[in-house]
């Protein structure tokens, strides 16, 4: 009884467990190496993704802020800033 046991351990259990464990370390380098693949594809597509963001911040800083607005702007500031200078010349004088 024994004999056939060892057997059995010896031709069917010992091959069948060490094709198994063949697999799972076929497996286990096969999706390694697809991550390092697809951490590659995603930080390419990250980077493309950034330099789209910054051109579409250019061209929108370039075509939607008008120069007549800008100088609407600066012509404001530069009479609050008159203002300003008035008043504290105001007050250094008393």
């Amino acid at each position: 009884m024994t004999g056939e046991l060892f057997n059995w351990v010896a031709m069917i259990e010992v091959p069948l467990f060490l094709c198994l464990f063949r697999m799972i370390s076929k497996n286990k380098t096969r999706f390694e190496e697809d991550i390092v693949d697809i951490k590659g594809s995603q930080e390419h597509k990250i980077s493309v993704c950034r330099e789209a963001l910054s051109d579409f911040k250019i061209h929108v800083a370039r075509n939607y802020v008008s120069n007549t607005y800008l100088k609407d702007v600066e012509n404001r500031l530069t009479e609050h800033l008159l203002r300003i200078e008035k008043k504290l010349d105001n007050t250094g004088k008393k």
